[in-house]
């Protein structure tokens, strides 16, 4: 994620919008009817598929986050009687041709999640702790300019309270129009992004503060490698993508395309031209959000996730264990962190699991609200602007609040 407001658009990466934008809090939950609770599958703008009836409200919702500069948008919305998805916008702005109904995206910073649900597994199996210094796994690599793996603990990485840099405000391919052109293809190590982390001076003391940083998640990475033995990706799979059945759900390495059917990604990097930037080699991002997926499958891993069918009580209730978030409260007021986990609060009382995410071209909101059984992912193309965060939230906001 990028911290930083360029002319009200960023080409963020792993998380959505930009710091320095006033996102208002959610809009008083809508007390009508929804159709939310059906089988259905809506589809275009201001009608269901199928039929001429009037657009129902999920559609009017999904609209909106389409008018507020989403080239294509596609959300999911499940309940215990059933799961509904609607589409607006388009997939391809040169085609005009519809956004795929299962269409695969990438998730950005939702990775988190699958990468701390694998470390705190790890924990519950008693083969690594919470308190355990980086260093004890990653002898020497955070180190340098005030940088000291020996002060950092697991827990910290996992609740971005380490304070060590985020590489990400220093890659060239996210900054600008000419070095996306430049660098999309180009292949980073977990060590290269590392090392690009400690050039710089932490942010503060270890465990003394809070900040975003996508190196906190290529380093948990880096742990589950020296643990198991085996990549984190070949963890995420074996233990959360094959379990689940998420055959949509992948973990492209160094593949840069997005294979199956998928939406386009745009991004002006600050500008007012769009640039197609679907091509990305997802290196760059590793751990900390590389892997692509579909509205159905994220749905499914968070209500698994917060039901307790990935992680045992005590791991459930650490991950679930929230500190204050100042930077996620840019996107939504009162906004908490746990483990790879965050918490918001909705207008009808309560609040609902999820975490954003967002990478060039592509933007995500997923949450899950235990309480009730209803879950929401919204995924939209284009740059996390201060309008498309506003109707995102509205949505969710309204979606989550229905059954109460």
């Amino acid at each position: 994620m990028r911290w930083k407001t360029l002319n009200h658009t960023v080409p963020a990466i792993l998380l959505t919008a930009a710091v320095g934008l006033a996102v208002a809090a959610p809009a008083s939950a809508d007390a009508g009817n929804s159709n939310s609770n059906s089988n259905s599958t809506g589809t275009g703008t201001g009608t269901a598929q199928g039929n001429s009836r009037p657009a129902s409200r999920l559609q009017q919702e999904t609209d909106a986050i389409r008018a507020a500069g989403a080239p294509g948008v596609l959300v999911t919305v499940t309940t215990p009687n059933g799961r509904q998805t609607v589409r607006a916008g388009v997939a391809d702005t040169a085609t005009g041709a519809p956004v795929p109904l299962d269409a695969r995206f990438r998730i950005g910073s939702a990775t988190k999640s699958f990468v701390a649900t694998v470390v705190l597994q790890l924990v519950g199996e008693g083969r690594l702790s919470l308190s355990d210094p980086v260093d004890r796994w990653l002898p020497g690599v955070v180190a340098g300019n005030g940088n000291d793996g020996s002060r950092i603990t697991v827990g910290e990485l996992l609740q971005h309270t380490s304070g060590i840099y985020d590489f990400a405000h220093d890659l060239p391919e996210i900054a600008t129009a000419a070095g996306y052109q430049a660098g999309r293809f180009d292949v980073y190590t977990p060590a290269q992004l590392v090392a690009m982390a400690t050039k710089h001076q932490p942010t503060f003391p270890p465990g003394t503060g809070i900040s975003y940083s996508n190196t906190n998640y290529v380093l948990l990475g880096m742990i589950i490698n020296r643990v198991t033995g085996q990549s984190w990706a070949h963890e995420v799979q074996a233990r959360i993508i094959r379990p689940l059945g998420l055959s949509h759900t992948v973990i492209p390495g160094m593949v840069p395309y997005i294979r199956g059917p998928h939406a386009e990604g745009y991004s002006t990097f600050g500008g007012t031209d769009p640039v197609d930037v679907t091509v990305l080699n997802p290196s760059m991002i590793d751990a900390a959000g590389s892997i692509i997926s579909t509205t159905g499958d994220l749905g499914r891993f968070y209500a698994a996730l917060t039901s307790g069918r990935l992680l045992a009580p005590a791991q459930l209730a650490a991950m679930e264990t929230t500190v204050p978030a100042p930077q996620l409260s840019v996107f939504w007021p009162g906004a908490r962190y746990g483990l790879g986990l965050a918490w918001f609060p909705l207008s009808c009382g309560g609040g609902f699991f999820g975490h954003p995410g967002g990478v060039p071209g592509y933007q995500t909101w997923d949450a899950v609200a235990p309480d009730t059984g209803r879950s929401v992912v919204v995924s939209s193309t284009g740059d996390g602007t201060e309008d498309i965060q506003l109707a995102t939230n509205a949505l969710v906001d309204r979606e989550l609040c229905s059954a109460k």
